[in-house]
């Protein structure tokens, strides 16, 4: 386990939440995981996403190995004091773009919507053109 183990607030774990300063609160207890950014399996997104909360549903959702529990050990650098956890997450709207069901690429949406007008609109002209009275 880290030396420098001692019990840390919610506000300090909270704000080592970049990929070169990265700390997660799993079962009460708080780990440095800055070193094992770029060699988590599932990327630095997913240590990344978090930060600022207790990450122990996350953790435990993903189903980690023994050998991956037995890893945290060299990264422990103390607990959580959980007084100072909110019980509540304040929510944070997404940055990225609306939700994208289908996965179309964004580019093919944006064509779409330039060209589905212009093709309703050459159909209307062509319609036009072929009913009129001659």
């Amino acid at each position: 386990m880290g030396s420098d183990s001692k019990v840390r607030s919610f506000e300090e774990v909270s704000s080592h939440n970049k990929i070169k300063d990265c700390w997660l609160i799993i079962n009460g207890k708080v780990y440095d995981v800055t070193p094992f950014m770029d060699d988590h399996p599932g990327g630095d997104e997913v240590l990344l996403s978090a930060t600022g909360k207790d990450a122990t549903n996350d953790f435990e959702d993903v189903g980690h190995s023994d050998s991956a529990r037995e890893m945290m050990d060299k990264y422990y650098i103390g607990e959580i004091d959980m007084s100072t956890v909110p019980l509540k997450r304040p929510y944070i709207p997404p940055t990225q773009a609306p939700y994208n069901p289908d996965k179309t690429p964004e580019f093919v949406i944006k064509i779409l919507q330039f060209l589905v007008p212009l093709l309703i609109l050459g159909l209307a002209f062509a319609v036009r053109h072929y009913t009129k009275e001659k």
